[in-house]
């Protein structure tokens, strides 16, 4: 699981992965422009891995701004590597082809270049993406995720996806398809939230030994929604310990902990609407800063 020259890193089925990639999540108090200008910002300055997703509902505008920089000759579709998801309501297999073709068509795309069952948690299939009783409790489904990748295998032997994986799985859901009969393609990779106060260690560890790669998304730190996040916990990048490696390397903060990632091994996900940190974090794949940058602890210890 080595870095290329091109700081790409080859997956257990030979197709590579850029290991720096941009994330087009989306909240809903940001306008879905804010999302496809930015993802065209990235595209110029740069990134070729694009992180998306069925859920997210900004297929169209990311299709847009990729289709765009293909048209003025910034990019060919083959440089773009594009992750799709799968949504939790799709997993019955015979519903897993239709929402891979549904976002295929909305980013106007002939392929996905990754597609990953975004989480192991099934959801009642329908129109509404987060299905909820009377009692506004979620509405769970019974599938079995072995079945969900034979359909996810479906689609790589069709040609409508490159590479398959999955997010968000532990040792045991991973271990329930590496063990799974019949098996044809493992995942290439597993995306889950990393960074410096949720290292993962033990699941990167599990990974590697599966020649699985790990993914990470909040590398700089948990999101801070009031939803899924105590507002009283530390936020990373106020660190003092991430701070004193900044300071020590002339780096900035984001920098360390992206570079972190990408020492261990794990491509790495970032995110941002703002065309300054878009540029800036960019710059840890820059050969100037690897050299400066080769000495820092592989392990931030926080």
């Amino acid at each position: 699981m080595e870095l290329d020259k091109d700081l790409c890193i080859k997956m257990n089925d030979g197709n590579k992965i850029p290991a720096l990639g941009f994330g087009t999540y989306c909240p809903d108090d940001v306008q879905k422009s804010k999302c496809e200008e930015a993802t065209k910002v990235a595209i110029e300055v740069g990134f070729r891995h694009i992180d998306g997703a069925f859920v997210y509902g900004i297929e169209e505008e990311v299709g847009r701004a990729v289709h765009e920089k293909i048209a003025d000759g910034t990019v060919k579709r083959e440089d773009i590597f594009y992750t799709g998801k799968l949504w939790n309501t799709f997993h019955r297999p015979e519903l897993v082809r239709s929402c891979l073709e549904q976002s295929l068509k909305k980013l106007k795309f002939d392929y996905l270049d990754l597609f990953i069952i975004h989480n192991p948690m099934s959801l009642k299939p329908g129109t509404d993406p987060l299905p909820k009783d009377e009692n506004g409790k979620l509405i769970f489904d019974v599938v079995d995720l072995r079945q969900t990748w034979e359909a996810m295998e479906a689609c790589k032997d069709a040609g409508l996806v490159k590479s398959i994986g999955v997010s968000n799985f532990n040792i045991r859901q991973l271990e329930m398809i590496l063990n799974k009969p019949g098996l044809k393609y493992k995942p290439v990779l597993n995306q889950v939230e990393c960074h410096p106060y949720l290292n993962q260690g033990k699941l990167l560890a599990f990974c590697k030994s599966k020649d699985i790669l790990l993914e990470a998304y909040s590398v700089l730190g948990s999101q801070r929604d009031k939803m899924w996040i105590d507002q009283s916990t530390p936020v990373l990048l106020e660190d003092p310990v991430l701070g004193a490696i900044a300071r020590k390397y002339n780096q900035s903060p984001a920098l360390v902990a992206l570079r972190y990632q990408l020492q261990r091994g794990i491509v790495v996900l970032f995110k941002s609407f703002t065309r300054k940190r878009i540029e800036e974090n960019l710059q840890v794949k820059q050969e100037g800063r690897e050299k400066r940058m080769r000495d820092t602890p592989p392990c931030v210890q926080i």
